[in-house]
């Protein structure tokens, strides 16, 4: 069992149909797994807003279809409308919970570096990491603890994470850098050269003609 769990209904809605769906307030989903026969749902768009929030992409969930049984799923992908930001369409993929399986899970730095209140930047090399475990063990998010940050050069890696490694494991090498403390960009000044003396001052114009010193005068 998860922590999440939410209802969906069998969806008989499908191709051009699907958009009228939409405007009930219902959200067109598909459940797929090597166990199973790909299944069309529709879950309350409310609903499930409210579980992606709370259970985000690496979370088990519970998913009850009709009066069924939960299918246990995680989530494999979602469709947005790129102006509006709204859900179109999600993707469930339905897990054996006695085999383990890999997700990427996001990094959340926490704390203060010293290094940073100092004025120097923050340089996180990776926003999420890949993970392999059972799907209850998958965690929602890994932290990564900044306040061991206190100079320049100061590096987090991998092998620093802490994660209960006896469930989880890291699908990167031990020395992959997670985060580190830079300096600061520093901004070059450009400064205009001005023309030595005696020198002229500017070229003709593209396409003019330069002067000739001897060149007599035309009548």
């Amino acid at each position: 069992m998860s922590n999440f769990t939410v209802k969906a209904a069998t969806r008989t809605a499908l191709g051009r149909r699907v958009r009228a769906l939409r405007k009930t307030g219902v959200v067109p989903a598909n459940i797929f797994g090597k166990k199973m026969k790909s299944l069309s749902i529709q879950i309350e768009i409310k609903a499930l807003k409210e579980i992606l929030k709370k259970a985000g992409e690496t979370s088990l969930i519970d998913l009850v279809v009709d009066t069924g049984k939960a299918h246990p799923v995680l989530v494999a992908g979602y469709a947005q409308d790129p102006v509006s930001g709204e859900l179109l369409h999600v993707d469930f993929h339905e897990v054996d919970l006695n085999v383990k399986t890999t997700a990427m899970v996001p990094l959340k730095p926490v704390g203060e570096s010293e290094a940073v209140k100092a004025g120097n930047v923050l340089a996180l090399q990776r926003n999420e990491i890949e993970v392999e475990a059972l799907p209850a063990d998958l965690p929602s998010e890994i932290e990564v603890d900044i306040t061991v940050l206190t100079e320049v050069g100061a590096t987090i890696h991998a092998k620093d994470l802490k994660l209960d490694r006896s469930k989880v494991a890291l699908m990167v090498e031990d020395d992959e850098v997670i985060a580190t403390i830079q300096e600061p960009a520093k901004e070059e000044e450009v400064v205009a050269a001005a023309p030595a003396e005696g020198e002229a001052a500017a070229a003709p114009t593209e396409g003019a003609d330069a002067p000739k010193a001897d060149e007599p005068k035309k009548e």
